[in-house]
């Protein structure tokens, strides 16, 4: 496998906290207000795990949620990485992001979501929302000469806005405009009756992108889980996945986690992640999503692979 060549992860995807200030139907990892997860880590083990990041030699970092504007520490971790010379990207959702946090640090882009091109849609998909302070936020990563990047998760509910909102991306000076079709995880599965697009709904939305003169980077392929499973299968990602409680993932769209940062060092956790793709119940595991996406429905009942029968089947 490529990885084994990996003295550390290419990146690092680390997941700050479940909460959140809003409570968006389609959100991935189940967050909403209130619902950080039970043993999160501390400022102290955090601020420990960046600088092992950092040591480790990891080029590039995510740091998203939840919303990790509301982890006490987030500045913090965010100075800690990009003074041990990581790169990086921050998800937020806006409603409360000050540039002046990250201010002269090292990064990539600030990524905002932005899941509809009018109040109304914009707040029916992400509850608690206010789109007129998200799209001020906005402007006010763009004057402080940060890269803005945005991010839109297509439903039931906004597709028929999606050429709006990259109009409105590109008015607003975003370099790139990241999409696909919507995954079927978390909070989205719980609704996916309510929020999946039709086939028709998606065909028009992929033709365009396909056909979009937008004056920014338009990020959409692998467009579903389907096509990102076909180079899986075939090579892992040298990404690591953190959850809040320091749990590390094996893939965003298995329940299966194979180390835990907070009693391992960050490289015991990477030489796990790298065991765990050889493991043949994660390559049987991937193989049944493959044929079944709606698996990824149970992707954030976590189970750490070391408590899994060998002589079980996966159980996806």
């Amino acid at each position: 496998m490529r990885i084994d060549a990996f003295s550390a992860p290419t990146m690092v995807t680390w997941q700050l906290t479940r909460d959140c200030n809003l409570a968006c139907l389609h959100c991935c990892t189940d967050s909403a207000p209130g619902k950080a997860l039970p043993g999160e880590l501390s400022r102290e083990r955090a601020l420990k795990l960046a600088r092992e990041i950092a040591a480790a030699g990891v080029p590039y970092a995510m740091i998203v949620g939840g919303e990790p504007t509301l982890v006490p520490h987030f500045a913090e971790v965010c100075r800690a990485l990009s003074e041990g010379g990581v790169l990086l990207k921050i998800e937020t959702n806006g409603m409360n992001f000050d540039p002046a946090a990250v201010e002269g640090l090292k990064i990539r882009s600030i990524q905002v979501s932005l899941d509809g091109a009018t109040p109304a849609t914009y707040a029916r998909q992400r509850p608690g929302g206010d789109l007129a302070k998200v799209l001020e936020t906005c402007r006010r990563i763009v004057a402080a000469k940060l890269p803005l990047e945005i991010t839109f998760a297509p439903t039931r509910l906004n597709i028929h806005e999606a050429e709006r909102v990259i109009a409105l991306a590109a008015e607003l000076g975003a370099f790139r405009f990241n999409t696909g079709k919507l995954m079927r995880l978390g909070t989205a599965a719980k609704l996916w009756d309510r929020l999946q697009p039709s086939a028709e709904q998606y065909a028009e939305f992929r033709a365009l992108l396909d056909a979009s003169r937008a004056p920014l980077e338009l990020c959409y392929l692998p467009f579903s889980l389907e096509e990102e499973l076909t180079g899986r299968l075939a090579q892992p990602s040298g990404t690591l996945l953190i959850l809040p409680d320091g749990r590390v993932k094996v893939f965003a769209a298995l329940p299966f986690t194979c180390a835990d940062a907070s009693r391992h060092s960050f490289l015991e956790a990477w030489d796990a992640y790298r065991r765990a793709w050889r493991d043949p119940r994660v390559l049987n595991a991937l193989e049944r999503l493959a044929a079944n996406p709606a698996l990824a429905a149970k992707a954030n009942a976590w189970v750490c692979l070391d408590s899994i029968s060998h002589d079980l089947p996966a159980v996806v």
